[in-house]
């Protein structure tokens, strides 16, 4: 619905949200909702799909986590069904079967793109890899360096499974938050940040806790998070592009309370100083589809000065 009421208002920006924890959704509302925000905003809809970072859905929504392998990659397969044809025929082992089921509105476009959303594990980007879809990957935390072999295995993965690198798409999300000035938007946006731990602690009655140290180490170039003044981002956005290649970035803004006011700043910041920057020099870096396969990719030598990542050789 948030979606709906944004593609009234917009005219030209992708409309998408962070992850449809598709394991615990029914993929033929979702595919509908979806279909229908492309038709309202004229062919701009997309969807990312993933498992989901959280487990509070499967009770919520009544499934059973002694399920969880199996249920999002029955459910992926349904969604491409439906995504591709007006009537599906369908059978799986954890959801009533399809007969000839007509599934309506159908999108704007022939198909609606969808991407999968990916954390750290290999599994994940194997099955995407496989299915010849575009992977968007959570960077949360840790060296940013350290997932460049978890986007080396998509790629190779996926040559092996016959598609071409134009096909094997790649994106980043991760926070963001831009200020004037690089230690007021680390000092303004830790206590949020800090905040939106502490409230998933409670929540989950566990501690995890984000210390301030640890919060700078994640703000620095290498690190996960982009936080920092407008120069800033652009250099982190493009050190990021010369390790993966990757397509696109999906900054998550409104974090921990953040205000109203500060968000909008910095998706302001980001849209008039950042990526115009970022779109002109990025396209004159790196190939469309990532590193030229078989080249010794940029981020070897960076990964050998940092600790060794559990992603070096993901199989």
């Amino acid at each position: 619905m948030v979606l709906a009421a944004i593609a009234q208002r917009t005219k030209r920006i992708c409309l998408t949200i962070a992850v449809t924890v598709l394991s615990t959704a029914d993929p033929v509302r979702e595919l509908e909702s979806f279909a229908t925000v492309d038709l309202l905003s004229g062919g701009r809809a997309e969807m990312i799909a993933g498992r989901g970072a959280f487990i509070e859905s499967f009770p919520l929504f009544g499934y059973d986590l002694a399920n969880y392998v199996e249920l999002f990659p029955e459910k992926i397969e349904l969604l491409l069904k439906l995504n591709a044809a007006e009537k599906v025929t369908w059978h799986g082992s954890l959801r009533p079967p399809l007969q000839d089921a007509e599934i309506a509105p159908r999108p704007e476009r022939k198909r609606l793109p969808i991407w999968i959303g990916v954390g750290g594990s290999p599994q994940s980007v194997a099955g995407a890899a496989k299915l010849g879809l575009p992977i968007m990957a959570g960077i949360i935390g840790g060296a940013t360096v350290q997932f460049a072999p978890l986007m080396e295995y998509y790629r190779r993965e996926g040559l092996q499974n016959g598609w071409t690198l134009d096909q094997l798409k790649t994106g980043v999300t991760s926070y963001l938050y831009i200020d004037g000035s690089s230690q007021k938007a680390r000092d303004v946006f830790y206590p949020y940040h800090a905040h939106y731990f502490e409230e998933l602690s409670r929540e989950r009655r566990q501690i995890m806790r984000l210390s301030r140290d640890d919060f700078d180490r994640g703000a620095r170039r290498e690190g996960a998070y982009f936080v920092g003044n407008p120069q800033e981002i652009i250099d982190k956005l493009l050190y990021q592009r010369e390790i993966f290649g990757h397509q696109r970035f999906v900054a998550q803004i409104d974090l921990g309370g953040l205000p109203f006011s500060m968000v909008a700043r910095t998706i302001e910041l980001l849209a008039a100083e950042i990526a115009p920057v970022v779109r002109r020099e990025s396209a004159s870096r790196i190939p469309v589809g990532g590193p030229a396969y078989g080249d010794e990719p940029a981020w070897r030598s960076s990964l050998r000065n940092s600790p060794r990542s559990r992603l070096s050789n993901p199989r």
